[in-house]
């Protein structure tokens, strides 16, 4: 009985040790996939926090222009000249003088906005999205389209023809995944100013 049971004590040894290094295995390949999963994880955060605050920004300028529906049409002045957190733009956005006009402060204002001057960390403004521009374009018989667009980190889809804010400013060189407008993030809303007579 003794001999029976050391010889199977020695095949169960070897039966142990491959099963620990298996175990192993399959632990590190979930490991490694947990890894991966962490780190698109972090980009789908930033990527849902760059949407929240062009969100804000849109509602924003939307509601500027509601507000003074006067002018409204003083408010479709093209793209802002902006590069976006932590650019350098030249020109930079400033704070209108105070007796500008309403419309050219919104703008300024907005401007300042988009390049993230809600939140900064070193002396940099960070509180917006990369690469963000914004543009409000006069759609004619009182409706007006405000938009904000922004480098995506990752190529998704592009937006439609219909939007034409920042297209083709964040495709990336020749091998870039980035080509296509792919990586151009764009959220848009109508402004209706009622002709009341």
């Amino acid at each position: 009985m003794e001999v029976g049971n050391r010889i199977r004590s020695r095949s169960e040894a070897g039966v142990t040790l491959v099963e620990v290094l298996v175990t192993m295995v399959i632990l590190a390949i979930g490991l490694l996939g947990l890894v991966a999963l962490q780190a698109r994880v972090q980009i789908l955060q930033a990527e849902a926090y760059q949407r929240a605050q062009a969100l804000m920004l849109v509602k924003d300028m939307a509601g500027r222009i509601a507000s003074n529906r006067n002018n409204a049409a003083l408010y479709a002045a093209g793209t802002m000249p902006t590069d976006g957190v932590g650019a350098h733009v030249v020109p930079p956005c400033e704070l209108a003088d105070a007796g500008a006009p309403r419309h050219e402060a919104d703008l300024a204002e907005w401007c300042v906005a988009l390049q993230g001057a809600a939140e900064a960390l070193g002396g940099e403004s960070v509180g917006a999205m990369v690469g963000g521009r914004g543009c409000v374009e006069d759609l004619e018989n009182g409706r007006f389209m405000v938009t904000v667009a922004w480098q995506g980190l990752a190529p998704i889809s592009a937006p439609p023809d219909s939007v034409a804010c920042g297209a083709a400013e964040y495709d990336g060189g020749a091998d870039s995944a980035c080509e296509g407008d792919l990586c151009r993030r764009t959220v848009t809303t109508i402004v209706r100013i009622p002709r009341l007579t």
